[in-house]
C-alpha cells in the first residue's frame, strides 16, 4: 500500500503539522492501523478507503483531524487520484473538500460552540497562567489567555493537563500579525502539543468571530513548527483553508 507524509498548514517543508496518509488497497482491523500510527509516530496517520477516512494517532483513534484531512486530500490532488470535489465519510461526518485555484485546499468542517465553564481545578497551575476565560467545546477546553506572548511562552506541566476532562486544551488570544494566535496540547489522546490543529480551529473560528465581529479570519498556531489556517465560519460549518508539502512517498510492506 501506498504511504505518504505531509506537512499540512504550511507552503514549506519541514513546517506546519506533519501526517501520515496511507491509501488503503483492502479493508484492514482496527488494530492494523492503531500499530501503524504507531509506528509512524506522529500526531495523525490518516487511512482512506474509496471515500471513508479515518485517523489515528500514536494512541487512540479520533473521530476528527483538520489537518490530516487537508494532508490526504493534497496526497490525492497532487497524484493525480482525483479532482474537484472530494467528499470523506467519517466518524466526525461528511467533510467535503475543494483546492482553490492558488494550489490550496478548503474543508468544510462542522462547527465547535464554546460555551463557558468555570475554570477547572488546577487548570490554572498547570499551565501555569492565569486565564482570561474559559470554555468548553464539544470536542475541547479552550482557554483564553492576555497576549500573544503569553500564549507563545507557555511552557505547561503536560502531564496535570492529562487530568482535565476534554481531547485537549486549546490556549489563545488575540494575535499581533493574525487575527488570533493559539497553541494546542493533546496528552489524554497521545499527543503532548499538536503542531497545527485544524479540528481546533472548529472552536476557535466562531469564537474569535464572535468576539471580532467578522466570519473570515486568519489564526496562526505558535508552536515550534508553526502554521497557518484561514478559517470562515459559515453557521453551522466552519471553512478551513491551508497548503500543504509532500515529503515522503513510499510502500509500506506489511
Amino acid at each position: 500500500m501506498r504511504l505518504f507524509t505531509v506537512d499540512a498548514f504550511t507552503d514549506t517543508a519541514f513546517k506546519g503539522n506533519p501526517a501520515a496518509v496511507c491509501l488503503l488497497d483492502s479493508p484492514v482491523t482496527d488494530r492494523w492501523m492503531q500499530s501503524v500510527a504507531t509506528e509512524m509516530n506522529l500526531s495523525e496517520t490518516a487511512f482512506l478507503l474509496g471515500d471513508s477516512l479515518r485517523w489515528f494517532t500514536p494512541a487512540v483513534e479520533v473521530t476528527l483531524c483538520g489537518h490530516a484531512t487537508l494532508a490526504t486530500a493534497h496526497v490525492l490532488y497532487s497524484t493525480g487520484a482525483a479532482t474537484g470535489q472530494l467528499e470523506f465519510t467519517t466518524a466526525g461526518g461528511t467533510l467535503t473538500v475543494n483546492q482553490l485555484p492558488d494550489g490550496g485546499i478548503t474543508m468544510d468542517f462542522p462547527a465547535k460552540d464554546v460555551t463557558p465553564v468555570p475554570v477547572p481545578e488546577g487548570l490554572e497551575k498547570a499551565l501555569g497562567v492565569t486565564p482570561v476565560s474559559v470554555g468548553k467545546s464539544a470536542l475541547d477546553l479552550l482557554v483564553e489567555v492576555d497576549s500573544e506572548e503569553t500564549v507563545r511562552s507557555l511552557t505547561p506541566d503536560i502531564a496535570a493537563l492529562s487530568a482535565v476532562e476534554a481531547r485537549g486544551v486549546i490556549v489563545t488570544a488575540r494575535g499581533t500579525e493574525t487575527d488570533f494566535v493559539s497553541r494546542f496540547f493533546a496528552p489524554n489522546v497521545g499527543v503532548p502539543e499538536d503542531p497545527v490543529t485544524g479540528s481546533a480551529h472548529c472552536a476557535l473560528s466562531p469564537y474569535w468571530s464572535a468576539r471580532l465581529g467578522r466570519d473570515s479570519l486568519v489564526g496562526a498556531q505558535l508552536s515550534a513548527r508553526g502554521g497557518t489556517v484561514h478559517v470562515r465560519h459559515a453557521g453551522t460549518r466552519v471553512h478551513l483553508a491551508g497548503k500543504a508539502v509532500t515529503i515522503l512517498s513510499a510502500t509500506l510492506h506489511t
